[in-house]
């Protein structure tokens, strides 16, 4: 069987702008510049688009997984709207270690810098991580592609030199991408041209 390969996507940051309130809405959903010819790019490269996000708001009881559903399908749909395809498959990690919710409260192996939405994906969807990218705006997300056998691209926003996010371990800052870039159509750029 031939395995398929994708491009991971961190959200905030990357595909939605990360301004410092979180987004808790689907009318609040914005698309950054140029995310849906990027992705579309990609699509037809024959990449599966596979959106893989922290979500601590959850954790933090201020929205239900429900509820973060209706964000991603409108998230979707927005996509589309702009002639880009939708994700392929979300994946998002609701929980903190030091979340408000206790059933949230735990250390899972889905939550980034931890690979296990990245291994997840390719288990269910029959990917070659080795040959699928990782694309974040956080150094927790470059670890979570390293990780889980990735190439990975950093894409530097006003979150990428933040404080890092709260981990159920040390977090190692000298790992580095593969590429350094500021926008996601900068990323397809280096990911379709060094296939």
């Amino acid at each position: 069987m031939t395995l398929g390969r994708a491009v991971f996507l961190d959200r905030d940051g990357v595909i939605v702008p990360d301004n410092e309130g979180a987004l808790l809405a689907p009318e609040d959903v914005q698309l950054l510049d140029g995310v849906g010819p990027a992705l579309a790019a990609l699509k037809t490269a024959g990449f599966a688009l596979i959106l893989v996000t922290n979500q601590a708001v959850v954790a933090r009881g201020l929205l239900t997984e429900a509820q973060l559903d209706e964000i991603h399908n409108e998230l979707n749909r927005r996509l589309r709207t702009a002639g880009a395809p939708a994700f392929d498959a979300v994946f998002a990690c609701p929980h903190h270690p030091h979340a408000n919710v206790p059933a949230y409260r735990v250390a899972c192996e889905c939550r980034k810098p931890r690979p296990g939405m990245l291994l997840r994906a390719a288990r269910e969807r029959s990917l070659d991580l080795s040959a699928s990218v990782m694309v974040g705006d956080r150094i927790t997300d470059v670890l979570a592609g390293a990780r889980a056998g990735c190439r990975t691209v950093l894409v530097e926003g006003p979150q990428t030199s933040a404080p890092p996010i709260v981990t159920s371990e040390p977090i190692d800052p000298s790992v580095r991408a593969d590429h350094t870039c500021t926008s996601l159509a900068d990323a397809a750029r280096w990911i379709l041209e060094s296939r």
